[in-house]
């Protein structure tokens, strides 16, 4: 059965399976199907077009071809005071079932799912209105390129340089239920997604780049500064994300009252599959380690001079991870020319790949891991610390 006709099947039985799918209120689901989404690719977030933008984080959704990558890009909320709840799949009873996002004064549940850029997992810590405008919160937020003044600082622990898992429960998925407070926005009021969110949605539904089967996980377009303008100011990803392990099965329409394959039968509310990652491949596709924090006022000499050498290393190991990633790179150009990716020329580029960059890895983990962290030094006038007290 073709994808076009498995996907016709499966539209017409998800109102069946939505009396199946334990969901919170006033959730609605567009589409189910049995093949998990891919991972959410590693990307960088183009800058704020203009004040009172909102960044609504990008997602994959399913057609006739199978899984999409919609950019994630800036949008003007429908109504001022407004936030936006990304949509998310969910996996109960077999199945993955997708939940539209919305917009409300407050931030709903979205699955648990770290979408980046101040979208966590529960809430949004990218900004927040108070008196009409929008603040925002330049340590997970792109406000470089035009003038700000409602900005803010708070640190968020919200590691953009890592593949995320793009859904909640099942196999490999993320253990998250809704809070109370998440339960009471599903039940409030909701604002559809705007004209120019559909046309984004739409646009992307049309690009044969933006399939998971031909970008692998990795779309060249990843984000876009506004809806709909796929030829300017976009963003490609650096990395796909992990694989998920219930992403490699074949599509098939959804049975009602059909279980979860042998494999499959997990708690869509049960603990978080647990295992390594797969090692990265390519050195574009490391993590970075976070940057080194300035020393701070006052600090002694030894300090500062750690700091910086903290800095040096961390720009050298950057050098380095560049030149090797453009390395393979170029290999991976030449060989498209005339090799075909089931050679074992292939295959055997890909293994050396994957040496260099886990040679690359480990020895810039072994510089790090030599650099001493002096212990700041009291003031000469602080008090005593209680454990010194004989």
């Amino acid at each position: 059965m073709s994808r076009r006709v498995i996907s016709q099947v499966v539209l017409c039985a998800s109102a069946l399976v939505a009396l199946c799918v334990p969901l919170i209120a006033a959730a609605q689901i567009a589409v189910s199907i049995t093949l998990a989404p891919p991972a959410l690719p590693v990307y960088d977030q183009p800058p704020l077009p203009a004040p009172g933008y909102i960044w609504t984080p990008g997602y994959w959704d399913y057609g006739p071809d199978g899984y999409f990558w919609v950019p994630g890009t800036w949008v003007e909320p429908p109504e001022v005071g407004l936030l936006w709840t990304p949509g998310y799949w969910a996996w109960s009873a077999g199945v993955f079932a997708w939940n539209p996002g919305y917009w409300a004064p407050q931030i709903g549940f979205y699955g648990g799912v770290n979408y980046g850029f101040g979208y966590t997992g529960h809430g949004y810590a990218g900004g927040y209105w108070r008196d009409n405008q929008l603040y925002y919160n330049r340590t997970v937020t792109n406000v470089t390129n035009v003038q700000v003044t409602n900005i803010y600082n708070q640190t968020v622990v919200d590691d953009v340089t890592v593949g995320k898992r793009s859904y909640n429960g099942g196999p490999g998925g993320v253990a998250a239920t809704p809070t109370a407070q998440e339960q009471e926005v599903a039940r409030g009021r909701h604002v559809p997604p705007t004209a120019l969110q559909t046309q984004q949605r739409s646009a992307a539904s049309s690009r044969h780049d933006l399939l998971a089967s031909v970008n692998n996980g990795k779309p060249q377009i990843a984000a876009t500064a506004k809806p709909g303008d796929f030829s300017s100011h976009v963003v490609a990803a650096r990395a796909a994300g992990p694989a998920n392990p219930a992403a490699v099965r074949d599509s098939k329409p959804a049975q009602v009252g059909e279980g979860a394959p042998a494999s499959e039968q997990r708690s869509a509310n049960g603990p978080e599959a647990t295992g390594p990652e797969a090692p990265a491949a390519h050195a574009r596709d490391l993590p970075r380690p976070t940057p080194p924090a300035p020393a701070a006022e006052p600090a002694s000499a030894q300090e500062k001079a750690a700091a910086r050498q903290q800095a040096d290393i961390q720009e050298r190991q950057e050098r380095e991870r560049n030149s090797l990633a453009q390395q393979q790179d170029k290999e991976h150009a030449a060989f498209a020319q005339k090799g075909s990716k089931d050679s074992p020329a292939f295959q055997a580029m890909e293994q050396r790949h994957q040496q260099q960059t886990q040679q690359l890895q480990q020895r810039q983990a072994a510089e790090r891991s030599k650099l001493s962290k002096p212990k700041p030094q009291r003031e000469a006038h602080a008090p005593p610390h209680p454990d010194d007290r004989g």
